[in-house]
């Protein structure tokens, strides 16, 4: 669709309910990433065989109320473009960027499918919760990609098919009864929602997840007059369709059969034999509640496509702890030294138990020195990168 901004549903569902809820101060968010090792970490989940950049051009695409204006104040050295078809999520964004002077930070009320028309290509292109909500999600993506620099990323989430499949149960009874996004509605929808039987399929969602804890919010996650989720299958068709080729998940573990309870199910050996992209599909199936899928894809013509490191020398890597790692050490099992995990992750299984001379070597980890130089058995780094406790530079061994 070439939609004019402002005379589709979406765009006017999203005028009336701004999402995310608008917000008014990013001085805590500005200072949380103040610390240039934050950015470096990102630079390397991103751009695993490029040297450390952080003044990259970036396009926020469906941007929202705040994002576009997060990662001006993430990313000070960057030029930042956001786009959304809200003029509400605009307002607000520009609010946001004069208040805290964000000079590095420009804004479009644009369908994505019209991306081209900023005449700019891009390192570094955002696009999450979006693509899903458009009317051929195939036809944005591959908008997005016409103006993706021969050697950048995007960022993409899409929602999933079957951990939402609450989600879809209680948009059809929203629609059976004609539900509407207006305030009493809305009330009325959170009684009902209360009420759910023990054991509903979106009982879990309705517990942990925050997009049910504000009326905007809720009118976005249930009734939203357009959306489609993807299982991992379609996910690539997606991307092939569109130009893109896969390169990693956000978060890795989960679709891994090397972590977590998986490693030690009968079927395990099974899995790990399988090719990834059935790896991947088969993993969300046995999790099942999987609401997203965050990947990091490139071009399908990018020379420098990794899909992993299997086949490198670790040696010469530089190893970087992620923000996120922790170390445990209560409860522990006899023998164990910690247990390792990433405080992001939401399956409580996806831990590494450490020996004593693995946890030192993890513990020694500085972001400076290579795997050669820490010393250690190199599988022991595959398994912690696999577990998402690391981000890898493999720049200087390329």
């Amino acid at each position: 669709m070439n939609a004019t901004p402002g005379d589709d549903s979406v765009s006017r569902f999203y005028d009336e309910h701004p999402y995310p809820p608008p917000i008014d101060d990013l001085d805590a968010y500005r200072r949380a990433w103040s610390d240039g090792s934050r950015r470096r970490i990102e630079h390397f989940r991103l751009w695993p065989t490029s040297p450390f950049r952080d003044d990259h051009s970036i396009l926020v695409a469906g941007c929202g109320t705040s994002q576009a204006a997060k990662y001006a104040a993430r990313y000070p050295r960057a030029r930042v473009v956001g786009i959304d078809v809200s003029a509400a999520s605009i307002r607000a964004t520009l609010e946001l960027a004069a208040r805290h002077e964000l000079t590095n930070l420009a804004v479009h009320q644009l369908p994505i499918e019209d991306v081209a028309s900023l005449g700019a290509s891009f390192d570094h292109i955002v696009c999450t919760g979006v693509l899903h909500h458009l009317d051929d999600p195939a036809v944005g993506l591959a908008a997005l990609r016409s103006v993706l620099a021969p050697s950048g990323v995007i960022d993409l989430m899409l929602y999933a098919r079957y951990g939402r499949t609450g989600v879809a149960m209680i948009q059809e009874y929203c629609r059976m009864l004609d539900v509407q996004p207006e305030v009493g509605a809305i009330d009325d929808l959170v009684a009902v929602l209360r009420e759910l039987p023990v054991g509903h399929p979106i009982g879990h969602l309705l517990r942990n997840t925050p997009d049910f804890a504000d009326d905007d919010a809720l009118a976005d996650a249930l009734l939203n007059p357009r959306e489609r989720t993807y299982s991992v299958p379609e996910v690539f068709d997606l991307l092939d369709a569109s130009g893109l080729q896969f390169r990693r998940w956000v978060r890795q573990a989960p679709y891994r059969p090397h972590c977590g309870v998986v490693s030690e199910l009968p079927h395990g050996r099974q899995l790990a034999s399988l090719p990834p992209q059935e790896q991947f599909a088969a993993l969300e199936l046995f999790r099942g509640t999987m609401v997203r899928h965050s990947l990091i894809a490139v071009r399908d013509d990018d020379p420098r496509f990794e899909q992993g490191f299997e086949d490198s020398d670790w040696q010469g890597f530089v190893p970087h702890r992620v923000t996120t790692a922790a170390i445990i050490d209560d409860k522990l099992p006899v023998g164990v030294g910690a247990a390792l995990l990433n405080r992001a992750h939401t399956y409580p299984d996806l831990v590494l138990f450490a020996s004593a001379a693995e946890r030192a070597t993890f513990e020694s980890i500085d972001g400076d020195r290579t795997i050669g130089q820490i010393g250690g058995d190199v599988s022991f780094f595959e398994r912690l990168w696999w577990h998402d406790l690391i981000v890898i530079d493999a720049c200087s061994a390329n």
